[in-house]
């Protein structure tokens, strides 16, 4: 008996001790990983699966390559976060809206590496380039269900109310296996996009699509295409494994601010609004319906307007995608821009391409319609400065 009692005396003690060395789990607001709320028991086992696909290492013998960028979707989004330079992306050949002139020579994207026995692309002489940082995959379920309708509200090509911003969707025809979206609005055929640096894909399926595609080599009966041959080829992976990369991506808990209740923060918000950044950085949308209840009739706060915006000639790539301009891109979410470090080896690559190293670098590097809220940014004095990097690294 007391030799019972002793080894249950220890057993209490390695428990209680191996709990006090195991770190405590972050707070929710404290990660940008993890399901949105309001998920059926059903629907929480199709985000495991999900993630467990998302995870997934590509070999030559599952699918990778001829020719890829990475392994992995997770090589370029650790945490669900903003990707590293390291896993930037280069798409290269479209100058204007007559489309891709080097859709032979291997573009629209750069495939930089190869399995055995291939080479890598090269890009060729005369084509455009830029590069594309991996953003961030978190509460992208909200942006897919907001309206066109809402979207549209926001858009003024003529600048009709004086305010110097223009924004704009970009249109484009989307792949056949698309389904749109309720309420989704037309012009000559084409529709509204909202995904990527220039709003460049339809939903999370033509955005999941292209990256199997373009990012790893991988197959599928959505895009068939081999990315060395250029004809079309045996799926590599199941539909089913493409939807469950989808659905987790879809239910992706959105960003949750911290510190909301600061005195600095609120005011730097204040601030945020009375230097217009808030005109293109839009701190409210809405979601119409979705089949997800967790995501229908929803108001969310991701700080965009899902439009493409004149950026001017300091961010001009010479490259461009569907009816966007080269100097033009999307507004990008700030939602969960002070966790960015977190994903980025404990440094800011902000921008589409990385190239500003802090928040600061970022404002000063907009033009064309944010140049005047950088220059409306310069002329504050350093408490409101300090004031509003406090509210955007709330976020």
């Amino acid at each position: 008996m007391e030799k019972l009692l002793f080894a249950f005396l220890l057993v209490l003690v390695v428990t209680f001790s191996c709990k006090k060395m195991l770190p405590e789990a972050p707070e929710d607001f404290e990660t940008l990983d993890g399901p949105i709320k309001g998920l059926s028991n059903e629907e929480n086992a199709r985000f495991l699966q999900g993630d467990v696909a998302f995870s997934q290492v590509f070999t030559k013998e599952t699918g990778l390559g001829p020719l890829f960028n990475s392994t992995s979707c997770i090589s370029c989004h650790a945490g669900d976060g903003k990707g590293h330079p390291s896993t930037t992306l280069t798409r290269f050949g479209q100058m204007d809206e007559t489309g891709n002139q080097f859709l032979n020579y291997g573009g629209p994207q750069l495939q930089h590496l190869a399995i055995p026995g291939y080479s890598p692309e090269v890009i060729p002489v005369g084509a455009t380039s830029a590069k594309f940082i991996p953003p961030a995959n978190t509460g992208l379920g909200y942006l897919e269900y907001v309206t066109d309708a809402e979207i549209m509200t926001f858009s003024d090509p003529n600048d009709a109310n004086g305010d110097g911003i223009s924004g704009v969707p970009n249109w484009i025809t989307p792949p056949a296996y698309v389904t749109l979206r309720q309420g989704a609005i037309e012009q000559n055929g084409k529709y509204i996009c909202r995904f990527g640096k220039k709003a460049a894909a339809y939903d999370l399926l033509n955005q999941t699509v292209n990256a199997y595609n373009q990012d790893m080599g991988i197959v599928t009966s959505f895009n068939p295409k081999d990315t060395y041959t250029g004809n079309n080829a045996q799926p590599d992976i199941s539909d089913q494994v493409v939807h469950s990369v989808v659905f987790y991506l879809r239910t992706l808990k959105a960003p949750i601010q911290r510190n909301q209740g600061d005195s600095d923060v609120k005011y730097g918000k204040e601030v945020f609004t009375q230097i217009q950044c808030a005109a293109c950085h839009r701190p409210v949308l809405h979601t119409g319906y979705s089949p997800i209840s967790g995501l229908s009739y929803k108001e969310f706060y991701p700080y965009t307007d899902l439009l493409l915006h004149d950026m001017g000639a300091d961010l001009d790539d010479g490259y461009t995608e569907g009816s966007a301009k080269t100097y033009e891109w999307r507004t990008p979410p700030l939602w969960g821009l002070g966790l960015s470090q977190n994903s980025q080896g404990g440094q800011f690559f902000l921008m589409h391409d990385g190239r500003a190293k802090s928040i600061h670098e970022a404002i000063l590097m907009h033009g064309g319609e944010g140049l005047n809220s950088r220059n409306l940014y310069q002329n504050l004095n350093a408490n409101d400065k300090s004031a509003l990097m406090k509210f955007l690294m709330s976020l």
